[in-house]
């Protein structure tokens, strides 16, 4: 089982979205990587971080990435917010992933059951502060959808505005969509293959 190692640098996002793969699996498996090394990988992380992959995803406490892609303190450069929108706050991280950190690959996360999108699909919400969340997610709402549908359309669109950010500051990134579901723990992939242009 071939491991990142926290002071291992990935350039290619082919290798990362195949670590990211391979992870999940092992989580959905229950054969999860021996952590035991955090005491050494303590000793490293302090001389810098080189995580193969930058992750947005949503607030929500059962979604936590470097569990269900079972990965190891370093591997992952995580943002978190409800709904996993992109917005300027999370182009300035994902800038920063890319290009002080060199992260190859981007991935928007989505989930099953998820508040942010429910109240997006019902149109409103009684926490007045919330209603601009469920705002800034109705432009991937269309007639018919479900929960589920309009949660990967969602993505699908986050992951277009990231690409469009993306290529503002770099050519060389790759943007994915992902959607976990949080029954089986198993991650659908929602691109066939990597889009290797992000301008």
């Amino acid at each position: 089982m071939k491991l990142h190692h926290p002071s291992e640098h990935i350039g290619d996002a082919e290798q990362s979205l195949q670590l990211l793969r391979e992870g999940n699996q092992r989580f959905v498996q229950g054969q999860l990587c021996d952590k035991s090394s955090y005491a050494m990988d303590r000793e490293i992380l302090p001389r810098g971080q080189h995580p193969f992959a930058a992750v947005l995803s949503c607030s929500d406490s059962r979604v936590v990435p470097e569990i269900f892609f079972d990965q190891r303190m370093g591997d992952l450069f995580v943002i978190r917010n409800a709904g996993n929108l992109v917005d300027d706050m999370v182009v300035a991280c994902m800038e920063y992933a890319v290009e002080v950190l060199k992260c190859p690959l981007l991935v928007v996360c989505g989930h099953s059951h998820c508040g942010a999108m429910t109240a997006a699909h019902a149109g409103s919400t009684s926490l007045r502060s919330f209603q601009g969340v469920v705002d800034a997610l109705r432009p991937a709402f269309q007639v018919g959808d479900t929960v589920e549908m309009m949660t990967k359309r969602s993505v699908r669109y986050m992951v277009t505005r990231l690409q469009d950010a993306v290529g503002a500051f770099t050519s060389k990134t790759s943007v994915v969509g992902a959607y976990y579901d949080i029954a089986s723990g198993q991650v659908e992939w929602l691109a066939d293959r990597i889009a290797r242009d992000c301008h």
